[in-house]
C-alpha cells in the first residue's frame, strides 16, 4: 500500500480538518471551513476549493451558489497535520456569505465587536 498525501492530514475524531482559506496575494484570511478527505481530494483534483459543511452534512463547492469559487494555488499542511491552509484567488472578490471580502469583518475594540468591512454585495443577490 502506497502513502497518499491524504495520510499525512491528521483528521478530527469527525473526520474533518480545518480549512483556512487566505488571499494568495495579500495574504488576507478569507475564511475558516472544514473538510474531510473526499473534499480535499476533490479539492485538489478540480483546482477549486470543496469544503464539507457539518449543518448540511454533506460537501459543498465554494461558490456553487454564490458563483464566488475559489482557485486553489497553493495548499499546505501545519506541522501537526491538523489544520490546512488554502491560497486561493477568491473569483467575485467575496468570501462570506454576508457579502463580504472576508469573514473576518469585525475587530474586538473597547470590549465590542466593531465592523470594518463594507457589504459588496448584498446576499440576496447571490443566494436565490
Amino acid at each position: 500500500m502506497t502513502d497518499t498525501f491524504i495520510d499525512h492530514v491528521n483528521f478530527n475524531q469527525d473526520g474533518l480538518v480545518a480549512a483556512i482559506a487566505q488571499d494568495a496575494k495579500t495574504g488576507r484570511i478569507l475564511m475558516m471551513a472544514w473538510m474531510n478527505a473526499e473534499a480535499l481530494a476533490l479539492t485538489v483534483e478540480r483546482g477549486e476549493a470543496v469544503y464539507f459543511s457539518r449543518s448540511r452534512q454533506k460537501l459543498w463547492h465554494k461558490g456553487e451558489s454564490s458563483g464566488h469559487s475559489q482557485k486553489v494555488k497553493e495548499i499546505r499542511l501545519d506541522c501537526d497535520g491538523d489544520m490546512i491552509c488554502l491560497q486561493v484567488e477568491q473569483l467575485g472578490g467575496i468570501a462570506c456569505h454576508t457579502g463580504r471580502e472576508s469573514c473576518l469583518y469585525r475587530v474586538l475594540r473597547k470590549g465590542e465587536w466593531q465592523i470594518t468591512d463594507d457589504v459588496l454585495k448584498d446576499p440576496s443577490e447571490m443566494y436565490q
